[in-house]
C-alpha cells in the first residue's frame, strides 16, 4: 500500500530577506526548523536547508537499501556508517543540485572488498531516493569495508 508522508514550511518574507521554518507533518520528529536561502547558498549559520534535508533522506534510504541488499546476499552487516554530500551549484545561471556523494563504510564479517563495493553499487542503483534523483543528478558512492 502506497505511503504518503508529509512536511510544511511557513516563509514570510522575499527570497532573499525572508526566512521560513520546516516542520514534519507525518511524524512530529522535527518542528520549526528555520530555513533561509543564505543557509542555502552561502553559511548555514545554524539553519538547515532543503539541500541538507536531501543529504539526509539519501543517507538514511542508502543505508536501508544497502543492509537489505547485503543480507539477501547472505552477509548480514554489523554496522553501516552513511554519509551523503549533496552538492547545490549554478548550471546555466540556475541554482542546481548536481550530484549526491553517497561514502559508506561497513563491518560485515565474512564478505570481501570487491563484493562489498559491488553490492554497495547496486544498493546506489536500488535506493528509492537515488531512483528519484536518477537522470537529474550525478550519483557516486565511495564504500569502505572495515576489517
Amino acid at each position: 500500500m502506497a505511503q504518503v508522508r508529509s512536511a510544511s514550511v511557513k516563509w514570510i518574507g522575499d527570497l532573499a530577506s525572508g526566512s521560513g521554518e520546516l516542520s514534519a507533518g507525518t511524524s512530529g520528529a522535527f518542528s520549526a526548523l528555520p530555513v533561509t536561502w543564505a543557509s542555502r547558498t552561502e553559511k548555514a549559520d545554524g539553519r538547515t536547508s532543503p539541500e541538507e534535508l536531501l543529504a539526509a533522506a539519501h543517507a538514511s534510504c542508502y543505508s536501508m537499501a544497502f543492509s537489505s541488499d547485503l543480507t539477501k546476499a547472505g552477509s548480514p552487516p554489523q554496522s553501516l556508517e552513511v554519509a551523503a554530500e549533496i552538492t547545490f551549484d549554478r548550471v546555466d545561471g540556475k541554482w542546481t543540485v548536481v550530484s549526491s556523494k553517497l561514502t559508506v563504510r561497513g563491518r560485515v564479517p565474512g564478505l570481501d572488498d570487491g563484493r562489498f563495493k559491488a553490492i554497495a553499487e547496486q544498493a546506489k542503483d536500488g535506493c528509492p531516493i537515488s531512483r528519484a534523483l536518477r537522470g537529474n543528478v550525478e550519483l557516486s558512492v565511495v564504500a569502505t569495508l572495515d576489517h
